[in-house]
C-alpha cells in the first residue's frame, strides 16, 4: 500500500497520454489552442507501461487514461491492451471527448475497459459548437448512444458554465430517465490556458443541486470511497447523477489520486505544481527501484488539500494552465 503523509491510501493514477486535442473547449484552452509539446518530450508508451508496472508494485491499481484527447495519439489501443495485461492493473478507465472513440468501442470492450467518461457539455448543437468551437455534436452524441448499448459503464461529464449551458442541466438529467448512465455536473475550474478567462458568475455545487431540486424529487446515494462526486438519483429514473465540487474542493480529504502529465511530470494535486519528472529519471537510467523510491518520497509530501497545494505554487505561475497539459 502507498500511504501519503496524511494517512490516505494512494491507489489511483490519472495518466495523460497526450496534450493534443481536436476540440477547443472554452473552459480548457484558448480558441487558437496551446503550444503543443514536441513528440520527443512526451512519455513513450513503453515508458508509460514501465511506470504503471513500477507504480503498481507499490499499490497503484486503478488507471484513468486522459489527455488532451487520448484517442488522437496513434497506438493508444495497443497501449491499452499492454497495460490491461499487467497483473497489478485492476481497473482501466478512460476520459474522452468521443470524437474518435466510436470505431474503437468493440476493441475497448474486448480489452475490458471498466468505464468511459464522455465529455458532453450540451445537448444542443449550437451550444455545443459555441463551447467546443467545433461542429461535432452529432458524432459525439452518436458515440454516446453506442456506448450506452455496449458493456462499458458510461458517465457523461458536463462542466456547468453560467451563460453557456445552464439550460442543458435538465435535458442532461433526462438522459438518466431511461439510460443507465451517470451524468456528472462539474464546477468550472480555472484551467483554461489563459489567466482570467472564464465566467464571472460561478455555479458552486450547492447552487447546482438547488437548481435540480427545483424540478426533480431526488434521492441521495451512497458515495463510493474517495469519490469526487456527490451522487444522487431522480426518483423513477434508471440512471443517476453526480455533482463534482472541482473548484470548491470539498472532496480533498479522501483523495487517493496522483497525476502523470504527458511529459512525465508527477503532480500530487491538480491545483499544485509538478513535483518530479519521471521521463527524465527514466532517460537518465533510473532503475525500477529508484523510480519507486521517488514515488514514495513525493507521495510522502502531499499537500493536505487543493487550497494548500495552490497556495504553495510559485506566485508567478497561477493555476491557469490548460487542462490539456495537466491531464483532464
Amino acid at each position: 500500500m502507498l500511504i501519503d503523509n496524511h494517512g490516505r491510501e494512494i491507489n489511483y493514477l490519472r495518466l495523460a497520454v497526450t496534450d493534443r486535442c481536436n476540440l477547443r473547449c472554452f473552459y480548457c484552452m484558448p480558441e487558437n489552442g496551446i503550444k503543443y509539446m514536441h513528440r520527443n518530450d512526451l512519455l513513450t508508451f513503453e515508458e508509460m507501461t514501465r511506470l504503471i508496472r513500477v507504480f503498481g508494485d507499490l499499490g497503484i491499481s486503478k488507471i484513468r487514461i486522459t489527455g488532451g484527447e487520448p484517442f488522437v495519439r496513434k497506438g493508444i489501443v495497443d497501449f491499452l491492451e499492454d497495460i490491461a495485461a499487467l497483473k497489478t492493473v485492476e481497473e482501466i478507465h478512460i476520459t474522452t471527448n468521443g470524437t474518435f472513440t466510436l470505431d474503437q468501442i468493440p476493441s475497448l470492450e474486448k480489452i475490458g475497459i471498466k468505464s468511459i467518461n464522455l465529455s458532453l457539455d450540451s445537448l444542443d448543437r449550437q451550444r455545443f459548437f459555441d463551447i467546443t468551437r467545433r461542429d461535432l455534436f452529432d458524432h459525439v452524441f452518436g458515440t454516446y448512444q453506442q456506448l450506452i448499448a455496449s458493456s462499458i459503464k458510461v458517465k457523461v461529464n458536463m462542466v456547468v458554465m453560467q451563460g453557456r449551458n445552464i439550460e442543458d442541466i435538465y435535458p442532461m438529467l433526462e438522459l438518466t430517465k431511461h439510460d443507465n448512465v451517470s451524468v456528472r455536473f462539474i464546477e468550472e475550474m480555472p484551467f483554461n490556458g489563459t489567466e482570467g478567462q472564464g465566467n464571472p458568475t460561478f455555479w458552486p455545487a450547492p447552487k447546482i443541486l438547488d437548481y435540480i431540486k427545483d424540478r426533480y424529487s431526488i434521492v441521495k446515494l451512497i458515495d463510493p470511497p474517495a469519490s469526487t462526486s456527490l451522487n444522487y438519483q431522480i426518483e423513477g429514473h434508471v440512471g443517476a447523477f453526480g455533482i463534482i465540487p472541482a473548484y470548491t474542493r470539498s472532496f480533498c480529504g479522501s483523495c487517493n489520486r496522483v497525476r502523470l502529465t504527458p511529459q512525465g511530470t508527477l503532480r500530487t494535486c491538480l491545483y499544485g505544481e509538478g513535483q518530479i519528472n519521471f521521463r527524465d529519471l527514466i532517460r537518465q537510467g533510473a532503475t525500477d527501484e529508484m523510480l519507486g523510491d521517488h514515488l514514495i518520497k513525493v507521495v510522502g509530501k502531499r499537500a493536505k488539500d487543493g487550497f494548500e497545494a495552490e497556495k504553495a505554487r510559485d506566485h508567478m505561475q497561477p493555476a491557469s494552465e490548460s487542462m490539456a497539459t495537466i491531464g483532464g
